[in-house]
């Protein structure tokens, strides 16, 4: 498998569990088979039409490659009529939360840094891959967006993509060692919920 192809298959696998997350989100929220395709929809592939536009690349990945929006479509459909058996449906949405962001991380620095972004710049859409379909998502369902919030979200991100871009710099970005940055991205979102970690905030 080439270095696209796995890039491709990351990106869609960060599509079906933002999908799912969003989908998930909705389903709480009581929404219809068409709110909840909608919501799916924006949460897995907001953050990647905004990265596009960012670097350049026109039209979107999310409008031009149909794999996309059929990955989006049928996760969320599938969602919307398995969830009864899912148990405990809001750590299922953290859960596949936490490992979308650290796939849209990886997938969204790598393009970035491919697209001549330089690299503090490819940190920051790294980042906003990453946070996009999350805040979408969770404006759609009524929620305060869990990056405008002390949970350490939008940190992991910015420290995700610091650290691809510096084993992309040495020359270090194989499947492995980015597989590895997913996971432990995954981890340390999981662990900051469990842990009730938060950033600083101000003094009342």
């Amino acid at each position: 498998m080439t270095g696209s192809h796995s890039l491709l298959v990351a990106d869609l696998i960060g599509v079906a569990a933002f999908a799912a997350s969003g989908a998930s989100a909705a389903v709480a929220k009581r929404l219809d088979l068409f709110g909840v395709g909608f919501v799916g929809f924006v949460a897995a592939l907001g953050g990647g039409i905004l990265r596009d536009l960012v670097i350049g690349s026109v039209p979107p990945l999310a409008f031009s490659d149909w794999r996309y929006a059929v990955t989006t479509v049928f996760v969320s459909v599938a969602v919307f009529y398995l969830h009864p058996q899912f148990n405990r449906l809001r750590r299922m949405v953290l859960l596949l939360d936490a490992a979308g962001l650290g796939l849209f991380t990886v997938t969204g620095t790598l393009k970035a840094l491919g697209a001549g972004v330089p690299p503090v710049g490819s940190c920051l859409v790294g980042m906003l891959t990453a946070i996009g379909g999350g805040l979408a998502r969770d404006l759609l369902t009524g929620e305060i967006p869990v990056v405008l919030q002390r949970d350490i979200y939008a940190v992991v991100a910015l420290g995700g993509a610091a650290v691809v871009t510096a084993l992309t710099w040495l020359h270090m970005a194989g499947k492995v060692p980015l597989a590895v940055a997913v996971l432990v991205m995954t981890g340390v979102r999981l662990l900051a919920l469990y842990r009730r970690w938060s950033a600083p905030v101000a003094a009342p």
